[in-house]
């Protein structure tokens, strides 16, 4: 028997996750100039860093030789200053996805279980998994979150739900009364991940304030990420919001120095830019215009999304997927969704979305 074999079950049972293909490897491939590729696979945006938050990256960078502040006391204070929260309810991550991990390994164990939906984050089933934990997938609802359902689906042993909002990869929302009443229903010994890595996108009359319910639920946890509308998935900053209590116990066993200073200094400039942040949701607004028309014009069938990116159905994705990239084209299939039909795009620059649309048009002729 090797060290493999050694190895609990449910960690061997762990399929990796798969992230969106790198520029540098499809140029690789292809022996294509890198410069040539365009890549809307992994919902990042397409603005690159605000100006600010890369000032205070490169100021920070001098003291690169020094750990960071592991207790993230400025960028706490940020969100503390932005929010009206306290210090003592905020966890800070290396990413949003280390966040949901912090959570999984704070409250899950083997025996207990967790609760998401079908088409949802795959961190879910990986960040239970992991703790040996049982994962309890609900069937989807218009590819979306069936809350009745998760509701009933909460057994005796589940100590946590997770919830994406808007979801991805469906880009599919929940408006804010529903996940009211949701959680008025969930026990006060059931750990609810409100997960809202794309909450910045939302539109107007979308918008609720899930942080304003924490006075209410204090099983409530709100997670969140400066990757997406922020411009900093290279650098890697997430953030929860919760009541001291469930913080406590997060950051007893979150690594000392999870988040680097540059990436901290970065994403406290960050937040204090909301003229960037506009724009990124401006940008994404017309690009998503954009984008589905041109679905709209060949026919095709697409899910309606809050977030920065839509998921169309091609028929074959996996062959269509390889006919964008030979065009330099980098999408997302998610087939490891169950979705062996359709593709995720994220919206690009305009002139990234032409390219899209024109590849597309020719990968389905």
């Amino acid at each position: 028997m090797s060290v493999a074999d050694q190895a609990p079950s449910y960690i061997r049972s762990i399929m990796p996750y798969q992230p969106g293909k790198p520029i540098s490897e499809l140029a690789r491939e292809m022996g294509m100039p890198e410069a040539s590729i365009v890549k809307l696979a992994s919902n990042e945006n397409p603005l690159g860093m605000s100006a600010a938050a890369r000032e205070a990256a490169g100021r920070a960078l001098a003291e690169g030789a020094r750990y960071p502040d592991g207790s993230a006391f400025a960028f706490k204070a940020a969100l503390c200053r932005k929010f009206g929260v306290r210090q003592e309810q905020l966890v800070v991550g290396n990413g949003s996805n280390d966040v949901l991990e912090i959570a999984a390994q704070a409250f899950l164990a083997p025996g207990l279980s967790a609760v998401y939906a079908q088409h949802a984050f795959a961190v879910y089933p990986l960040a239970t998994n992991a703790r040996g934990a049982r994962g309890i997938e609900v069937p989807a609802k218009n590819f979306g979150h069936d809350l009745d359902a998760m509701a009933a689906a909460i057994a005796a042993d589940t100590r946590i739900v997770f919830i994406a909002n808007p979801n991805n990869p469906t880009g599919t929302f929940v408006p804010g009364t529903q996940l009211e009443a949701f959680l008025q229903k969930v026990p006060r010994d059931v750990l609810v991940v409100l997960d809202e890595a794309y909450t910045e996108y939302l539109a107007e009359d979308q918008r609720y304030d899930a942080i304003a319910w924490l006075d209410r639920f204090p099983n409530l946890l709100v997670s969140r990420t400066l990757s997406k509308a922020y411009g900093l998935a290279g650098l890697r900053v997430g953030y929860a919001i919760a009541h001291p209590d469930v913080a406590d116990l997060m950051n007893r066993v979150r690594q000392p120095f999870n988040v680097s200073n540059i990436a901290l200094a970065a994403a406290e400039a960050a937040l204090a830019d909301d003229e960037y942040l506009a724009r990124s949701a401006d940008i994404n607004r017309r690009g998503m215009a954009q984008v589905t028309a041109a679905f709209a014009a060949m026919g095709l069938e697409w899910i309606p999304s809050a977030g920065n990116f839509v998921t169309v159905k091609v028929g074959d994705a996996a062959a269509v997927n390889q006919a964008l990239l030979r065009q330099g084209v980098i999408v997302r299939p998610i087939g490891g969704y169950g979705m062996p039909h359709w593709l995720r795009v994220s919206i690009g620059l305009p002139e990234e979305n032409a390219r899209f649309i024109e590849a597309l048009q020719q990968a389905l002729a």
